[in-house]
């Protein structure tokens, strides 16, 4: 077992709210991943379930059993902290072993469970190693078998991967996954990198000013997001955002956007029929939009002519910002052509995957639970 469930659960520090009203439920063996800023109450809804912060309100269940007054030895969670927390006169082998020493597990016990971890982590030539003497990623590859040597119901990790370079928290979330896969324990991972989400989760939770905005998977959460803040979060770079208004032009509705106008497929135009003549914020991914003068993927009805400011060449890739009228859109582009700055292009819309969202609640029209 290790589930793990929150209900109405806060976190107030005086006047402030860290964490606002949360519920959710860790399914056993799931990766969860809670993902947002800095500040939105990601690490304060963690340490609450570790029992390193007490719960101003609510219930926190692990296997139904209340953990609210439970000590955190008591509650049988691991917790591997953004800055290792290994104690710097220990070898690893002795920072592994030193929670069952504690325990007076028997040394052949110990001595197992150290090896088995050793060997799911592949550290056998760090064991005589003092912390000063490991690099940033040996440091957290033996606090995870810190962790892993108490073989615990619940893993917990605050933002782990976010004091190592890129390349290798690329690796580090391989390594993570394979983990997980192996151990088919319950992790609730912490992290604002929303890339770090998308590639390890099970399922996501992003968070906002104290308070859950959307859970789900990682592709409903990219493909259907719930609101303005879910949408700007997930993906790189960032959804374009726009204001418009949805017209009525003959049998067809139209996102009129001043400087362009976009049909929106017959198969949406029973969704959108309630942003009829009114004001709304279209949006589209930077993935896809496509250079009209090398694709022709979707039809070309939907086009946005504007001037090129910025061309990043990513080898397979170009990023684009162009000014169209007075709209300044995102372009991730895949086939292109010899793209130059101030040049003029025009840009294919892929009208399917395009959201419209309230410009007064934020939420979107065409949010489906």
């Amino acid at each position: 077992m290790g589930e793990v469930g929150l209900k109405n659960v806060s976190k107030h520090f005086g006047e402030f709210i860290a964490v606002k009203n949360v519920s959710f439920t860790a399914k056993e063996g799931e990766l969860l991943v809670l993902v947002g800023p800095s500040g939105c109450g990601k690490t304060s809804t963690l340490r609450m379930i570790a029992g390193l912060e007490e719960i101003s309100d609510g219930e926190i269940y692990i296997d139904d059993v209340l953990v609210n007054e439970l000590p955190p030895r008591d509650r049988n969670i691991a917790m591997v902290f953004q800055n290792y927390a290994l104690y710097p006169h220990m070898s690893a082998y002795g920072n592994m072993a030193f929670a069952l020493e504690l325990r007076h597990l028997p040394k052949e016990e110990i001595k197992q469970r150290v090896s088995e971890a050793v060997d799911i982590l592949g550290i056998g030539d760090l064991l005589s190693r003092k912390p000063k003497e490991l690099s940033g990623g040996e440091r957290q590859r033996v606090a995870m078998g810190r962790a892993i040597v108490r073989e615990p119901k619940v893993f917990l990790f605050d933002e782990p991967l976010s004091n190592l370079d890129a390349k290798l928290r690329v690796q580090m979330r391989v390594e993570l996954n394979k983990l997980h896969e192996r151990l088919e324990t319950t992790m609730i991972y912490v992290t604002h990198d929303q890339v770090e989400a998308m590639t390890l989760a099970d399922r996501i939770i992003v968070m906002n000013n104290a308070e859950i905005m959307q859970v789900g998977s990682p592709r409903e959460v990219y493909e259907n997001p719930r609101n303005l803040f879910v949408a700007g979060f997930i993906g790189s770079p960032s959804m374009n955002f726009l204001p418009a208004r949805v017209i009525k032009d003959e049998d067809t509705l139209v996102v009129d956007a001043e400087s362009f106008r976009l049909p929106i497929p017959q198969e949406f135009v029973e969704r959108f029929m309630v942003c009829l003549d009114r004001e709304v914020v279209f949006a589209v991914r930077p993935e896809h939009l496509y250079d009209a003068s090398v694709s022709r993927r979707f039809s070309t009805t939907g086009l946005i002519k504007g001037v090129v400011e910025v061309c990043e060449f990513l080898g397979s890739e170009a990023i684009l910002f162009v000014q169209a009228g007075k709209h300044h859109l995102t372009g991730r582009i895949e086939e292109h052509g010899n793209i130059k700055p101030h040049q003029e292009i025009e840009l294919i819309v892929n009208m399917e995957k395009m959201h419209i969202f309230d410009p007064a609640s934020g939420v979107s029209f065409g949010f489906s639970p």
